[in-house]
């Protein structure tokens, strides 16, 4: 997956589920990421917070085309918190500035607090989040001392598990849609419940497609590019079309495919009523993703460069 030289580096194609490591931004490690494989186009796919660590898919080349659907795919977490403690960042990164006790907190209660919760609900973004106001990132805002007003935004939580519980800390598992903070949820929670807390450690399992399962560290790139070059990176990069491993696919014929590859809608026997697919050409190859448009067609909306 990885082919000529050029004045900024090799051109890689392909997808590195990383397992990000703690205490470094999702920009940090992405640099140093690309580096390490000499190539010339990567980008990652969402901000995990320095405290997270976890599923970090990394876009090389042609794969970054499709970066956005992975933003905007589902994620899931496991999260530990801490009660009786408020932070300014929502984590243990941020300084404390409210305490309070926790001795009546059970179990049962949290059980009972979890269900309101679930499904759409709205949530006002923290100050030290990555959204943008006028171009500027509202963490770097917070760290000004500027407060600017968020709106609340519509999320979805479409698992959320109780997996350990005392009267120091909990951990949670949650399947949520994009957009979704962790850091907000686990302070609603506890708010919901009279108390406070921020989070302690991150995980993030899954982002779309991608799982642990995938999840390559850093000390095995290390090890990798210490005893074979940049080149020997390459076996840990998934194909360009992993990243639309989680929508249905079509395979087209070559017509179909000649046609939609110049910008037309096709119809394709078996395509679903409605959303995403990933399109493959005659012979299995991926070739893009689409779009089931109202008249049951299937329009490209971002396909592979052919060379």
């Amino acid at each position: 997956m990885g082919r000529r030289r050029g004045k900024r580096g090799r051109q890689v194609d392909g997808v590195l589920v990383l397992d990000k490591p703690q205490g470094c931004t999702s920009n940090q490690i992405l640099q140093r990421i690309k580096r390490m494989f000499g190539a010339d186009k990567a980008g990652h796919t969402g901000s995990l917070d320095p405290l997270a660590t976890g599923v970090l898919p990394l876009c090389f080349g042609e794969a970054t085309k499709f970066s956005q659907f992975l933003l905007d795919a589902d994620k899931a977490y496991v999260v530990k918190a801490q009660w009786g403690a408020k932070t300014t960042t929502a984590d243990a990164d941020g300084e404390v500035i409210e305490t309070c006790a926790t001795a009546g907190l059970t179990r049962e209660a949290l059980l009972g607090t979890l269900p309101r919760f679930m499904g759409e609900i709205e949530q006002v973004p923290s100050m030290y989040s990555a959204l943008k106001v006028n171009g500027q990132p509202l963490y770097k805002l917070a760290r000004q001392g500027v407060e600017v007003e968020r709106e609340a935004r519509k999320i979805r939580i479409y698992q959320l598990d109780l997996l350990d519980f005392d009267t120091v800390h909990f951990s949670l598992f949650v399947r949520c849609s994009k957009g979704t903070y962790i850091r907000n949820l686990v302070e609603d929670i506890a708010g919901a419940m009279g108390n406070l807390a921020h989070v302690v450690e991150l995980r993030r399992t899954q982002a779309g497609a991608y799982t642990l399962a995938q999840a390559v560290t850093v000390e095995t790139l290390v090890h990798a590019l210490e005893s074979g070059g940049h080149e020997a990176l390459d076996q840990f990069l998934l194909p360009l079309g992993s990243s639309a491993d989680h929508w249905p696919s079509l395979q087209l014929t070559e017509n179909t495919a000649f046609y939609l590859c110049n910008g037309n809608p096709v119809q394709v026997p078996g395509a679903p009523a409605q959303g995403w697919v990933k399109l493959l050409g005659p012979d299995e190859e991926f070739i893009g993703v689409g779009e089931i448009e109202d008249d049951g067609k299937v329009a490209p909306r971002r396909l592979v460069s052919r060379s």
